[in-house]
């Protein structure tokens, strides 16, 4: 059996991490079984410095305005391999770039149905360079 683990927090991480085994050995013993768990470090948990979230946020109200810049969304239980960078630098963060209207037919990254909107390049690339220009003065 594979699973895939995931939580929202490097402290229930590590638990799940310690629990898993215990579950699956005690599960089987019950059953006059044993189990063997064998852990393979996937993606860590992606965490974003906050001063550097709230530092992207406001530069894209800046750039969209308030009304089209959303701060301290919900958290996402994705597998994002940035997580890697945030661990050797934390001081930073990921963020999402709107690719278009949710309607029909919109759907996330890594989905068959996705459509890339090659009219977020433009704003999105003012974003980048807006973003640079604030880290710089």
């Amino acid at each position: 059996m594979k699973i895939s683990v995931r939580s929202l927090s490097r402290d229930t991480r590590q638990l799940l991490l310690t629990r898993i085994p215990a579950l699956a050995q005690a599960q089987a013993a019950s059953f006059g079984a044993t189990a063997e768990v064998t852990h393979v470090n996937g993606t860590p948990v992606l965490v974003n410095d906050e001063e550097m979230a709230r530092f992207a946020w406001q530069v894209a109200c800046k750039t969209f305005g308030e009304d089209r810049a959303e701060f301290g969304i919900k958290p996402l239980m994705g597998s994002e391999d940035f997580s890697f960078m945030l661990e050797a630098q934390p001081k930073g963060g990921f963020l999402l770039f709107g690719n278009g209207d949710v309607g029909e037919g919109s759907c996330m990254v890594h989905n068959p149905g996705y459509d890339f909107n090659d009219a977020s390049l433009v704003p999105a690339s003012s974003y980048w360079g807006a973003l640079v220009e604030a880290w710089l003065q």
